[in-house]
């Protein structure tokens, strides 16, 4: 969690031309400490070496048919990583099964290492994202409005569609859980689905026309179909949520924009509402 806060924060200079990023060594010691602690083994540490070599490649390749390759590598590694279906991964159960209220579906809390490492990988090296104070504003600015419309429309349409009803709270692990989610859950699923398939879509259409249109309801239909677990009208409602994060990704062109939207339409939904839905 330490490694993906450290993303924003500038190269480390070192002798010679040489720089380092500080979640590099961040995230090289969150690898050593689940070696050493047995929350992952040497696959898992593979695997999460490969998603980055094949990112960095990318970028990096010199012939563009090795780049779209390495691109496609990307996107499944990552995907196997976020659905734990990358083997040698053990992660923290931080909250066993519990219904937040009487008439609240159970639900888990775990810390995904798994999960987290694809986002902080793809944040890092694949995805656009703020770079000075001015471009934080203008992110800011562009993203409270639709932000706040994204909110209501989605919250309102969950009622109206008996998903959830108001239920404020404030549980003892509110802390853990808004921390967890925010570093581990929202960052990567936005880097994924915005920050790589929204952003490259975007670039490969941009010439066609309704090509913007085309590629974010893409980037939504596919959030939607990521969370049909839940159900189809919750997939239906991850999927009207999606479409206003996409919406904020156009508008800015940043990663922080459906981040904090995603983050926040999660907050309200964690503290205002049913969680994660009515049983």
């Amino acid at each position: 969690m330490l490694a993906i806060c450290s993303v924003w924060l500038p190269s480390l200079r070192l002798p010679g031309c040489w720089t380092l990023a500080p979640w590099l060594p961040l995230l090289t010691l969150a690898v050593a400490m689940g070696l050493q602690d047995g929350r992952l083994d040497a696959g898992a540490a593979t695997g999460i070496v490969l998603l980055g070599v094949t990112a960095l490649g990318t970028t990096h390749a010199s012939n563009a048919w090795q780049r779209r390759s390495l691109l496609a590598l990307s996107l499944l590694l990552a995907l196997l990583l976020a659905l734990h279906r990358w083997p040698g991964f053990h992660n923290v159960l931080v909250l066993p099964s519990a219904a937040m209220t009487a008439d609240a579906r159970p639900f888990m809390l775990f810390a995904n290492l798994d999960k987290g490492s694809a986002g902080l990988l793809l944040l890092a090296l694949l995805a656009p994202r703020c770079h000075a104070w001015r471009e934080w504003r203008e992110m800011l600015c562009k993203t409270l409005l639709p932000g706040a419309v994204t909110i209501a429309l989605v919250m309102g349409a969950a009622c109206v569609a008996g998903l959830v009803r108001p239920a404020l709270k404030w549980p003892d692990f509110t802390v853990e859980f808004l921390s967890i989610n925010l570093l581990l859950t929202v960052v990567a699923e936005e880097a994924f689905f915005r920050g790589v398939i929204q952003h490259r879509l975007q670039s490969a259409l941009q010439h066609i026309r309704g090509g913007t249109g085309l590629a974010m309801t893409a980037s939504a239909l596919l959030f939607g179909a990521a969370h049909l677990g839940g159900g189809l009208s919750y997939a239906v409602m991850a999927g009207m949520a999606g479409l206003g994060y996409a919406w904020v990704f156009r508008r800015t062109g940043r990663l922080e924009a459906p981040i904090l939207l995603h983050f926040m339409l999660n907050a309200v939904h964690f503290l205002g509402f049913t969680y994660p839905a009515l049983a």
